[in-house]
């Protein structure tokens, strides 16, 4: 799934979430059901393997391992 960002109408902040292409989240801030999603700015693919490992470490502290293989896992832990 991918990563959108979305803006509250109600305390008027701006949030990103992985979701469905047709899902409308709730702000994490206030709570609020009003929310309309943004037009983001694609990621660049990164360009060296240290990118690349650098990325996958901050995801791997973080617990985003749902795209990456067996193998991929164990390399970053």
């Amino acid at each position: 799934m991918p990563i959108y960002d979305f803006h509250c109408l109600s305390c008027d902040r701006v949030f990103e979430r992985i979701v469905r292409a047709d899902a409308l989240p709730a702000c994490p801030h206030c709570g609020a059901a009003q929310v309309e999603k943004l037009v983001s700015m694609p990621a660049a693919p990164g360009k060296s393997a240290g990118i690349i490992a650098s990325a996958r470490k901050q995801a791997a502290k973080e617990g985003h391992f749902s795209n990456y293989s067996k193998a991929d896992k164990a390399r970053v832990k």
